[in-house]
């Protein structure tokens, strides 16, 4: 089981300005560390207009910024919301490529349709839609970054002519591919799909094996894939993830505080039961009203990676027997200093004999899945690309209704462009 870190960068009211430039430094310490201490990846959600709760709103430029300081950890999107009017499919294939070649071919592409009443209404996106948006984004984006050119697409929900989109990724043919799967129904999907699938798992290891078989058998049995990569692999992300480690539980459990549950409650915050007014809620004033009257709410002993090393070794190793090919490790808000000790802790003490495992692992289970991935190769369904007309040709000056010039501004700048050179060549002459 590889083990690795999850940001949503949480930053608790109050505020000073500088908390924000803050909070993303120390996040780039700890990838540094986590480096060198042998964390599998770093996985970046995106989140828009979930204040406190997130700030993490455009992760490809902190994992750009990582990636320059690290060498080894992988770069995860932990997801790229994918519906049109957040990331439109070109520019999801644009980033994805450029982060790929600038940290030596270190993504993996983790997507998703967003859930939230604050996003989609932010963005106006009609929630009916937005299962078939993030299907036609994905099979766009791949297509963007594998096709040249990328030969046009007319959906229901994206219309776009052939462009050819530059920069390919680094990964041939394009990162390992994941979906975000809240519900065991998503990771059903996954695995059809061909698809790493980023489950959500709130139950503990014992259910979650069951989870893992089935998306391994639903895997073998149903995947008719149509992205050229597969990506057989499930991991786990949760609400009982949190990660402390301190050379005593009692030291790990003071350094935590209540910080351990204010993701879970933001998830109920922002997606089922709360009530938000933008930049007024106080959101971290209302999870801890809520810690007093429930003192559950907040993470203690067995709610996570919570204590000694020997204590979080135990609590990993039930995960590591569920099955499950990765586990991330929520990091909370406002622990710098004890993160970046939990995180040399694990160096140390956790994570060599997980690796060594895992190592083994990953060749028994390559080995394995041989004959399976041959099935699911046989029912393979490409994706639908429409031939290439080599007649087709871009260019001229933007025209808008009524055939009417609608950008005037490049003429006259080329006008005088035009005549900074005329006037440059009769000074170089006067002066002979």
């Amino acid at each position: 089981m590889k083990i690795s870190l999850f940001y949503e960068f949480a930053l608790p009211r109050p505020w000073t300005h500088d908390d924000e430039r803050e909070m993303f430094q120390d996040g780039l310490d700890e990838v540094e560390a986590a480096d060198k201490a042998g964390f599998s990846t770093v996985w970046l959600t995106e989140h828009h207009f979930l204040e406190e709760y997130c700030h993490s709103t455009a992760p490809e430029m902190f994992l750009a910024a990582a990636s320059q300081r690290t060498k080894d950890i992988r770069l995860g999107f932990g997801v790229m919301h994918l519906p049109p009017a957040i990331n439109h499919p070109a520019r999801v294939a644009e980033r994805v490529a450029t982060l790929d070649r600038i940290s030596n071919g270190r993504v993996e592409f983790g997507t998703g349709e967003s859930s939230s009443v604050g996003e989609l209404g932010g963005f106006n996106i009609d929630p009916a839609d937005k299962r078939g948006q993030w299907e036609e984004a994905l099979d766009v984006a791949i297509r963007c970054m594998i096709e040249e050119p990328f030969t046009g697409f007319q959906g229901e929900h994206i219309e776009m002519p052939a462009r050819n989109v530059i920069p390919k990724p680094q990964q041939l043919p394009h990162p390992p591919v994941w979906v975000a799967c809240t519900r065991p129904s998503s990771v059903q999907m996954a695995a059809q799909k061909g698809l790493g699938a980023l489950s959500f798992a709130y139950t503990g290891p014992g259910p979650l094996a069951e989870r893992v078989r089935g998306y391994y058998q639903e895997f073998e049995d149903k995947a008719e894939p149509t992205i050229p990569q597969l990506n057989p692999n499930i991991l786990a992300i949760g609400g009982d993830l949190s990660m402390m480690v301190a050379p005593t539980d009692e030291q790990a459990l003071q350094r935590l505080d209540v910080g351990g549950g204010f993701f879970s409650f933001g998830i109920m915050h922002y997606y089922m039961t709360g009530q938000h007014t933008p930049g007024r809620t106080k959101v971290w004033e209302r999870y801890l009203d809520a810690v007093r009257e429930d003192e559950t709410l907040a993470y203690g002993p067995g709610r996570g990676a919570i204590g000694s090393p020997d204590t979080v070794r135990e609590f990993l190793r039930g995960y590591e027997e569920s099955g499950v090919d990765e586990i991330i490790l929520l990091l909370n808000p406002r622990s710098h200093e004890g993160t970046m000790e939990s995180i040399e802790l694990m160096g140390k003490h956790v994570l060599p004999e997980f690796i060594e495992r895992d190592e083994k692992a990953v060749a028994a289970k390559a080995k394995r899945l041989e004959p399976i991935i041959e099935k699911v190769e046989a029912r393979r369904k490409p994706l639908a690309s429409p031939a290439f007309d080599e007649s087709y040709a871009f260019g001229g000056l933007p025209t808008g209704r009524g055939g009417k010039f609608t950008a005037s501004e490049i003429p006259e700048a080329m006008a005088e462009i035009n005549e900074g050179r005329v006037q440059a060549a009769q000074r170089a002459k006067d002066e002979q």
